[in-house]
């Protein structure tokens, strides 16, 4: 038996709303900024919350040094349609050169990695 249902995926980040309105456009959903809480409702399976970390470091990836702690995997029907989305939205690439593999890697503008995997 479960112990807990999961409520909120929350990624630290130095602009909550900049963010949330980044997976908005990459998921869909609506913004909704809490006073310093934001969330993205209506859009994700799993809730995305975003909060202000004064001092925030992105992830490194790849990197033997820094952990890149967790990443979200997103499945999209047309890979080269979806990069060329994200890409318009701020992401940016950090492994998508094996176009014959069934997922490409890249960062979201605050630097979390996220792969975009064909469905």
């Amino acid at each position: 038996m479960a112990v807990a249902t999961l409520g909120a995926v929350v990624l630290d980040c130095p602009d909550p709303v900049a963010l949330a309105g980044f997976y908005a456009g990459l998921l869909g959903g609506k913004v909704e900024d809490h006073e310093g809480w934001v969330e993205l409702t209506g859009g994700a399976a799993v809730p995305l919350a975003f909060q202000a970390a004064p001092g925030f470091v992105p992830p490194r990836w790849p990197h033997p040094d820094g952990s890149q702690q967790f990443h979200l995997d997103l499945t999209v029907p047309d890979l080269d349609a979806a990069e060329r989305e994200v890409l318009a939205l701020g992401a940016a690439v950090l492994d998508a050169e094996d176009r014959e593999r069934s997922f490409r890697v890249y960062a979201d503008p605050a630097g979390h990695p996220f792969c975009l995997c064909a469905a």
